[in-house]
């Protein structure tokens, strides 16, 4: 598959930014995120009302529209990461064609390809918001990549952007409700000196991407194991709790990974706080507003089913500890920043093997319509991070596609792990 970037121009907004808000100040939390792009790619089927010069003018003019309304994604961060000028530099759009149909592109996809339909590395952020690439196929499909700043947004912001850009598309911005912008005085900013949030990128090449669709009768079969598992009177398990413990074990089982004494091993899966504040923000508070729930599982266990169990209630714990107390703690800042220094220095000397997982299940991954229709596949992208996890509904709603990023030589043993391949589909029924 061969992409050929065509032209590139920088996007402004439809209208300035008013003086009183060039400085957007990032909060604590803005401040401790990863300094990485989050990458979606919306595919889309041919439209023939519209021709790709067309609908590359679509997607520049409502694009331009969203940034109006969400200024700081057209700003540039500023050395040290402690503001966003906010003065309409604008976001760079890239157009391209590839060498290929739709259909081969998301039969089967693979993950590194998914790369090609984005404008940029997703560690070189270049101090951007957000950068765009949309790229047409030989059939008149087209691949609208996205990449949004993680320092600025979180998942759920990244949504709160695609789908108000895409409303913009159908005329629709007056039904959306507007961003609200006050994270930093919810977590006010700090002194972060000598945190690295970059802690724990690996290079190029050291990574090897598998996408493992679970259909949903499967996740069913895991929901019932660990429900038989569990005491009476306990809730069933959510289909992310079944499957996050399931992949655990058999990541567990297949490295044989064994306890060691001077390691701490732990199983981190991201939670929106929105809901957990006091009193709750609503979807449309903008920003990172979420952190990581830190489960502390046994790895003795030999990936068991009552390891998998086990292993589900400690996540349903350190979730649960997430609550009004936790958040209280966090926006005071320097006990949170203490842990997190900590922590580096545990990876730092390879104290600390982390397993994370990020569920866009049930997030409206399906919405961003811009006037041809929804996507019929939305994909993700090789990331940076060993032992990561991303959960996105399939396209149908049946199913969940578990996207994993594992170091090469663990992945080689985990997609060949016997009880894994009993509950995914085969690459050719995806």
């Amino acid at each position: 598959m061969e992409i050929e970037i065509i032209s590139k121009e920088i996007i402004k907004p439809s209208s300035p930014t008013p003086k009183s808000l060039e400085k957007y100040h990032l909060s604590f939390l803005d401040q401790i995120a990863p300094p990485t792009f989050m990458p979606l790619v919306y595919f889309y089927s041919p439209h023939t009302k519209y021709t790709n010069s067309q609908k590359s003018d679509h997607l520049k003019k409502s694009l331009s529209e969203a940034l109006s309304t969400f200024h700081p994604l057209a700003g540039r961060l500023v050395a040290g990461d402690a503001y966003v000028d906010c003065r309409d530099q604008g976001a760079p759009f890239f157009e391209a064609q590839v060498n290929c149909d739709l259909s081969q592109a998301i039969t089967n996809p693979i993950p590194r390809n998914m790369n090609k339909f984005l404008p940029y590395e997703l560690n070189d952020l270049q101090n951007l918001g957000v950068a765009v690439q949309a790229t047409y196929f030989r059939c008149g499909g087209v691949a609208v990549g996205v990449l949004v700043s993680h320092k600025i947004a979180d998942a759920l912001s990244f949504f709160l952007f695609a789908n108000a850009w895409a409303a913009a598309a159908r005329n629709e911005s007056a039904a959306a409700a507007p961003p609200v912008f006050e994270a930093a005085l919810i977590f006010p900013p700090r002194d972060v000196a000598g945190y690295k949030p970059g802690t724990g990128i690996v290079k190029e090449g050291e990574l090897d991407t598998k996408i493992f669709t679970f259909p949903a009768s499967k996740i069913s079969d895991l929901r019932e194991r660990y429900s038989a598992a569990a005491a009476a009177g306990e809730r069933r398990p959510t289909r992310v709790e079944a499957l996050s413990a399931f992949i655990w074990t058999r990541f567990i089982s297949a490295t044989e990974m064994k306890p060691e004494p001077n390691k701490i091993y732990t199983v981190l899966h991201a939670v929106n706080l929105r809901n957990r504040l006091e009193p709750p923000l609503s979807d449309n508070h903008f920003g990172n507003i979420s952190r990581l729930a830190i489960a502390v599982p046994a790895v003795d266990d030999g990936g068991s089913i009552d390891g998998g169990y086990e292993l589900m209630q400690k996540v349903r714990e350190a979730i649960g500890a997430v609550n009004g107390e936790y958040v209280a703690r966090l926006r005071e800042g320097d006990k949170h920043l203490n842990f997190l220094k900590e922590r580096m220095a545990q990876a730092n000397k390879s104290e600390l093997v982390t397993f994370n997982f990020t569920s866009l299940c049930r997030f409206p991954l399906y919405e961003a319509d811009f006037g041809w229709g929804k996507p019929v596949r939305v994909g993700s992208a090789v990331m940076s991070y060993k032992n990561l996890v991303t959960l996105m509904d399939t396209a149908t709603g049946n199913g969940i596609e578990a996207w994993i990023n594992l170091k090469k030589e663990d992945m080689v043993k985990f997609e060949a792990d016997l009880e894994l391949q009993e509950f995914i589909l085969p690459s050719k029924d995806i």
